[in-house]
């Protein structure tokens, strides 16, 4: 699913920051976007079990920018690999454009999308145009050699953090490997997995 509606506002909804921009909107405004919004957050009013869960799937769903039917399918994979709650972050972080993502490639979900869907990115030296390739551990994606002067990757890179352990960076080469599939402890996301594992048991 390529979302492209307002981000900013999805990140107020769901509470968790989608773009570098959405971070510093949080910061001033903490509460849901609407003339309503702030006294939603002074209310506080206790969730319902089938809503908190609801709200953890749909902030899985929108860290990834995957569709209701992406989500369903990774969830039926994992769920035939027995250990849930690793399996199925197994299954999104080995997204081609969630390697991009983490390696410091792209700045946001959204805009590592388009740089797989342009044709910019390569896995072992071969084009990829598709986000929801399956990378597998010891494979390396790069940038393509004709799209290395493109400002958007190198202010990427100059801005990025430090990967997580399951990801090696080379910035001068421009390329991320993927070093293993890794357990929930390592992925950074902000959501209960284990709610969004109830939601779809149900």
């Amino acid at each position: 699913m390529k979302y492209n509606g307002p981000k900013i506002k999805k990140a107020r909804a769901l509470g968790i920051a989608l773009t570098p921009k959405s971070e510093r909107y949080l910061d001033r405004k903490p509460y849901p976007p609407g003339q309503h919004g702030r006294i939603q957050q002074l209310r506080r009013r206790k969730m319902s079990p089938y809503k908190t869960q609801l709200l953890e799937k749909q902030k899985l769903r929108s860290m990834y920018n995957i569709h209701e039917r992406q989500m369903r399918n990774s969830y039926a994979r994992a769920s035939r690999k027995g250990d849930m709650v690793n399996t199925l972050l197994q299954e999104l972080e080995s997204r081609l454009d969630a390697v991009v993502l983490r390696g410091g490639l792209a700045r946001s979900i959204y805009a590592a999308r388009q740089y797989v869907g342009h044709g910019h990115l390569l896995v072992d030296g071969k084009k990829v145009d598709i986000p929801s390739y399956r990378v597998k551990p010891n494979q390396v994606v790069s940038v393509r050699t004709k799209s290395r002067n493109m400002d958007c990757f190198h202010i990427a890179l100059d801005t990025a953090q430090a990967p997580p352990p399951y990801l090696e960076r080379d910035k001068k080469a421009m390329s991320v490997k993927y070093l293993y599939d890794p357990p929930r402890e390592e992925v950074p996301i902000l959501c209960e997995v284990p709610l969004v594992i109830e939601f779809y048991s149900r």
